[in-house]
């Protein structure tokens, strides 16, 4: 008889003990030039990430040309006055590093990540970007003809479309927030590079930006780094610019976006609310993770487990813009699909779990469930240096304590259920929601019609 192999297994890896976490607390300084600066040391991070951020916000694009911003994000990387387009992408590989930058209501961001033996290198041509960009004419007409093709993909996909119209819908018409970020087939067509160079000499200047660094440090005079690269960027000073407060309309109605023939219909749902200098933002976040934020969540297990209606509904907080005097917003929304039959089955049930939270409440169960997937997981989330300056990089743009992240932890995770409760059905108050629905208007609007949820208009998809 033969003999059985046996075999040595390697001894099964152990749990370590767990070890405190927090968000990392970055150091805060200036340049001569006025750029603030913030820094986080992260020990084994070898790509580093830069965020530059710009006082360059939508709401400051002049009439008629929005989008101006966009184009001059994206120009940024087309050429200065020691490279031309092409140059710049071959010294930004060779550094191994990618750059890129956008607009949004709070301004205009750049994104570096960069090997942390190149940092030099990538700060350089970052600066170089920043104090002396080309804009040439041929470049701006190339970057806006690209805009101009993205548009019609943009109006043919039912999220956009929806996000589009529920923008239109909530903000008055004067307000930029209700009308696309990155411009109109009309105002896009109209934007040069005179105009790009005229909106950057007006708004980009160093005594209003601030550059986060995070990543490891070790080794890197980061002082003499910033000072040889961004320290070369100069400009005037500027007065604070007003800001306006966000309104809203959010009488309770229905927008049906129509597409003849669309066999699913895009669900968007929503409101502004009260955005993170507000103290029910914990308690916010909380709920709102309770109500739609994960595949556990009660929408989720009603209209995608029990009914089969789609394969995922998601509510969530989104900061507009933040101000610590209270005149900041965040959009408040709860978005998903399902198959054009069903529409109306599935909002009907939708408002009844949204009133079925305000007559029952969350439980303790689905409340702790939140406070482990949100505040458990936070160790993996910001793994990368990357995730650690974009969140560094919002709480300035939106006006918050270096340390914020760190408090919303610690408040998350003493958050009880009766707050979460409360600000999650004061997010969501049944009469006070706009709807947009992007399908088949000939086979949903009677049925959403028949549910009461408000007035039912059709418009044209465009």
């Amino acid at each position: 008889m033969t003999e059985l192999a046996t075999m040595d297994f390697h001894p099964r890896p152990q749990a370590g003990d767990a070890k405190p976490w927090a968000f990392p607390a970055p150091e805060r300084g200036s340049l001569d030039n006025g750029l603030t600066v913030l820094r986080c040391h992260r020990p084994g991070q070898q790509v580093v990430a830069v965020e530059v951020l710009l006082d360059a916000p939508l709401e400051a694009e002049p009439a008629g040309l929005d989008g101006v911003a966009t184009i001059m994000a994206r120009a940024f990387s087309e050429g200065t006055d020691k490279h031309s387009a092409e140059d710049f992408a071959a010294e930004l590989e060779r550094a191994g590093a990618t750059l890129d930058a956008h607009a949004d209501h709070p301004g205009v961001r750049l994104s570096l990540e960069v090997p942390a033996s190149r940092l030099a290198k990538g700060l350089g041509l970052v600066a170089d970007a920043l104090r002396a960009p080309a804009f040439a004419d041929s470049e701006v007409e190339r970057l806006v003809a690209n805009r101009l093709d993205e548009i019609p993909h943009e109006l043919a996909n039912p999220s956009r479309r929806g996000a589009k119209e529920l923008s239109k819908e909530l903000f008055p018409a004067d307000s930029r927030m209700s009308r696309p970020r990155q411009g109109t087939e009309e105002t896009v067509a109209a934007i040069d590079s005179a105009g790009v160079r005229a909106f950057y000499e007006k708004h980009v200047r160093p005594a209003t930006a601030t550059a986060v660094v995070v990543g490891d440090l070790t080794g890197i005079d980061l002082d003499a780094l910033l000072g040889d690269t961004l320290g070369a960027w100069t400009g005037s000073p500027a007065e604070p610019r007003p800001v306006p407060p966000v309104t809203a309309d959010d009488t309770g109605r229905v927008v049906i976006v129509d597409r003849p023939g669309a066999v699913q219909t895009q669900l968007l749902i929503g409101r502004i609310g009260p955005d993170r200098h507000d103290r029910v933002w914990p308690a916010q976040v909380l709920g709102t993770y309770c109500l739609g934020g994960t595949l556990t969540s009660r929408l989720d297990r009603v209209l995608r487990e029990e009914k089969g209606y789609t394969y995922g509904v998601r509510a969530f907080g989104q900061v507009l813009r933040s101000a610590p005097d209270g005149t900041g917003a965040a959009m408040l929304a709860i978005s998903g699909s399902v198959d054009t039959p069903n529409t109306g089955p599935a909002l009907e049930d939708l408002w009844t779990v949204l009133r079925t939270l305000a007559a029952e409440g969350l439980t303790d169960a689905e409340r702790d469930v939140a406070v482990q997937n949100l505040v458990g997981v936070a160790p993996l989330k910001y793994e990368t240096a990357a995730a650690v300056a974009s969140t560094l990089a919002d709480q300035v743009e939106q006006h918050l304590p270096d340390d914020y992240q760190a408090t919303l932890y610690r408040q998350l995770a003493t958050t009880g259920t009766v707050e979460a409760t409360a600000a999650a059905v004061s997010a969501f108050p049944v009469d006070r929601l706009v709807t947009v629905l992007v399908g088949d208007a000939a086979q949903i609007k009677a049925p959403v019609e028949a549910l009461g949820i408000g007035e039912v208009t059709v418009v044209a998809a465009e």
